[in-house]
C-alpha cells in the first residue's frame, strides 16, 4: 500500500464496529441483529474495510480474522479501552463499562488469580474470563479478543510481550487409602499402570511431565480419569477416586489438615507462568497488567532457575 494511500485513508468507525461485532458473533446475520443494520449493511462495510487495506481480514466460512484481521482487532480493542480511559479522565462521574477480556489458565483461576478478577471487575470493567488448559490461552490473544493472557508460553503473539510472571508449583498427592491400597509399595512402573490418575483433560501435559521425570522414560497405558475442572479434579482426589497433580497452593492447606499425602515429595513440578500483555497499552490497559503482576509477585514461586 503506497504511503500516499494510507496518509489518506482514516479508520471508519461503523466498519470498525461491524467488524468487532462479526467476530464476537461468528454470524453476519447475528451482527447485524445487535448493530440494528440489515445483513446487507454489514456485509458492505467488511468488504469497505478489506478494500481500504487492500487484503482479506476475514476468513468467509469460519467467520474468524484472517492475521491481518487480528491486528486489527488488537487495534479495535486498544481504541476502546483508550477511549474509556480519556472518558474516564475528562468524566469521572462517567459509568459506562468498557467490555475486556483476560485468557487465563484454570489451574491460575483456580488457585491465585480470582482475587485479581475480583479486582479488575471492581473497577469501570465488564470483565470476561476465558479459561482454558494453560498451553492453549494464547490463540485467544492472537485473534484479538483479549487484551491479557496468563499462560506457560513464553513467545508473545505479535503487538504483545510476555513478561515472566513466577512459577506454579504441583505436588502429587492422594488420600492415605487410596495410597495404602495401590501404592504400599511406593509409586513403582507396575503400581502406576494399575492405578487410576485424575488429570483436568485430554491435553493436560504435566502428568505425563512428572511420570517421565519420576522413571527418567515416557511411560503410557496408565488409567486416566479427566476432570475438567480444578475443583473437580481435587474433589475427586480427596473422594479417592485417583491420586494426580495439584497445585501446592491448593494441596498444601489439606496436607496440613492431614486430608491428603505427598505421593512424591521430592518430585514437585514447577511450571512457568507468562503474562502476555500490549506492548502498547492505554493507562487502564497498564494498571490491569500492574494488578496481575503485583498478585503474582505475592504468590508464585518468583525463582528464575525453574522450569518445566
Amino acid at each position: 500500500m503506497s504511503s500516499n494511500h494510507m496518509h489518506q485513508m482514516s479508520f471508519d468507525r461503523h466498519q470498525l464496529e461491524t467488524f468487532s461485532v462479526v467476530v464476537e458473533t461468528r454470524h453476519f446475520g447475528r451482527a447485524a441483529r445487535v448493530l440494528n443494520v440489515t445483513r446487507g449493511a454489514v456485509s458492505q462495510r467488511i468488504i469497505a474495510l478489506e478494500e481500504a487495506f487492500g487484503r482479506p481480514l476475514l476468513i468467509r466460512g469460519a467467520i474468524t480474522p484472517t492475521p491481518a484481521g487480528e491486528t486489527l482487532l488488537q487495534h479495535i480493542q486498544a481504541l476502546k479501552l483508550l477511549e474509556a480511559d480519556t472518558l474516564q479522565r475528562l468524566k469521572p462521574d462517567w459509568r459506562d463499562r468498557t467490555k475486556i477480556a483476560i485468557a487465563v489458565n484454570a489451574d491460575s483461576l483456580a488457585s491465585w488469580f480470582e482475587p485479581v478478577a475480583i479486582a479488575i471487575a471492581k473497577e469501570n470493567f465488564a470483565l470476561e474470563l476465558l479459561v482454558d488448559d494453560q498451553d492453549y490461552t494464547l490463540s485467544v490473544l492472537a485473534r484479538g479478543e483479549a487484551m491479557g493472557c496468563v499462560s506457560t508460553e513464553s513467545n508473545a503473539p505479535r503487538g504483545f510481550v510476555a513478561k515472566p510472571i513466577g512459577a506454579m508449583e504441583y505436588e502429587c498427592v492422594a488420600i492415605t487409602e487410596f495410597s495404602d491400597e495401590h501404592f504400599s509399595q511406593g509409586l513403582t512402573l507396575h503400581n502406576i499402570l494399575a492405578a487410576p490418575a485424575v488429570l483436568f483433560n485430554r491435553k493436560d501435559g504435566i502428568h505425563a511431565v512428572f511420570l517421565e521425570r519420576l522413571f527418567g522414560f515416557p511411560v503410557r497405558g496408565y488409567a486416566t480419569h479427566f476432570f475438567p475442572s480444578p475443583v473437580a479434579l481435587l474433589s475427586a482426589i480427596r473422594a479417592g477416586v485417583g491420586y494426580g497433580l495439584v497445585p501446592s497452593i491448593q494441596a498444601d492447606p489439606l496436607i496440613n489438615d492431614g486430608d491428603l499425602i505427598y505421593m512424591a515429595p521430592d518430585h514437585k513440578i514447577a511450571v512457568n507462568l507468562y503474562w502476555h500483555h500490549w506492548e502498547t497499552a492505554p493507562p487502564n490497559a497498564r494498571a490491569i497488567s500492574e494488578l496481575v503482576l503485583r498478585r503474582a509477585q505475592e504468590v508464585l514461586i518468583q525463582q528464575k532457575s525453574l522450569s518445566t
